[in-house]
């Protein structure tokens, strides 16, 4: 039988494409990892690797053994897991993975409030595109993830939180910004600042774009909150921020104004996310009440 040793450099090289990044990603030589790699081939009797001078490439059977491998691993992980969490309670180290447009605003409160109820408890917090990091929650890289919905992946619970409102901004000298209320026909053909497309607010933001007849700017796409929030405060364009940015110390209003609209209701739905069956639910379950209880205590003070 292959070893689970064996399995994991395969994942690796799965992953990498080039032996000597799957060596250093696996900590051992890469004669050790490519002599393992050819010893599970003969004992599976396959050829798993394409080995070329340029690059590595999985066969289309060694794709396959490698996607199978990756879910045992993940699997021998949460029988670890198990182990631990039978020992510590709700303690350890949990890699959460969270949104830029997101965690800024809402962690340092999340955080707070679990260090003081749980204080076994720890996070290693990576922010990412939410669709990446659902990909690497289902291969077991992450823990958790905290996001926008729609949230993809295989194998994934996923438990709705709290809908964030998402306002409309201008510079304070904007016309816009110097009306009491504006109607929605005076948005037709606005210019529109917004992410990159990578970003799920991008796509919340185009849709409000089309369905309100307002110009999306291609040539001028934010990198962050905050560049949206600078550009538009120069009187560039108009934005779209979320309520809890806004909010913030780490975010905030300063040198914008929030262009009240008649009948403007649009939100974004977060939500949490951890693999179906981890032995760390409950745990989760945990961090997701603390979330919501303290995004619900920011947006509604």
């Amino acid at each position: 039988m292959p070893t689970l040793r064996q399995l994991e450099y395969l994942v690796a090289l799965a992953d990498l494409r080039h032996f000597g990044r799957a060596a250093q990603a696996s900590h051992v030589s890469q004669p050790s990892l490519s002599q393992q790699v050819r010893a599970l081939e003969q004992r599976l009797g396959l050829e798993l690797v394409e080995r070329n001078q340029t690059r590595v490439e999985l066969t289309p059977i060694g794709r396959d053994i490698a996607e199978r491998a990756r879910a045992i691993l993940v699997a021998v992980e949460d029988v670890r897991e198990v182990a631990r969490r039978a020992k510590e309670g709700i303690a350890g180290t949990i890699r959460f993975g969270v949104t830029p447009t997101l965690g800024p605003y809402l962690m340092s409160e999340v955080i707070s409030a679990l260090h003081r109820e749980q204080p076994g408890l720890r996070l290693y917090i990576r922010e990412g595109i939410p669709d990446e990091q659902a990909l690497e929650l289902s291969r077991g890289q992450l823990d958790m993830l905290l996001g926008p919905l729609p949230i993809g992946g295989e194998n994934l619970e996923i438990e709705p939180l709290f809908r964030e409102r998402l306002h409309l901004v201008a510079a304070p000298d904007h016309p816009l910004a110097q009306k009491g209320v504006v109607r929605k026909e005076d948005l037709k053909g606005a210019p529109i600042l917004g992410l990159h497309a990578s970003h799920h607010l991008h796509r919340h933001v185009a849709a409000l774009c089309m369905d309100l007849e307002m110009q999306l700017l291609r040539d001028y796409e934010g990198t962050s909150l905050d560049s949206l929030r600078q550009m538009a405060g120069t009187g560039l364009a108009l934005t779209i921020l979320p309520d809890l940015y806004i909010r913030s110390e780490a975010g905030g209003s300063l040198g914008i104004r929030v262009v009240e609209v008649e009948n403007w209701q649009p939100t974004r739905s977060i939500a949490v996310a951890w693999r179906r069956g981890a032995a760390y639910a409950d745990a989760y379950r945990t961090i997701a009440e603390t979330v919501q209880r303290e995004a619900r205590a920011l947006m509604h003070p």
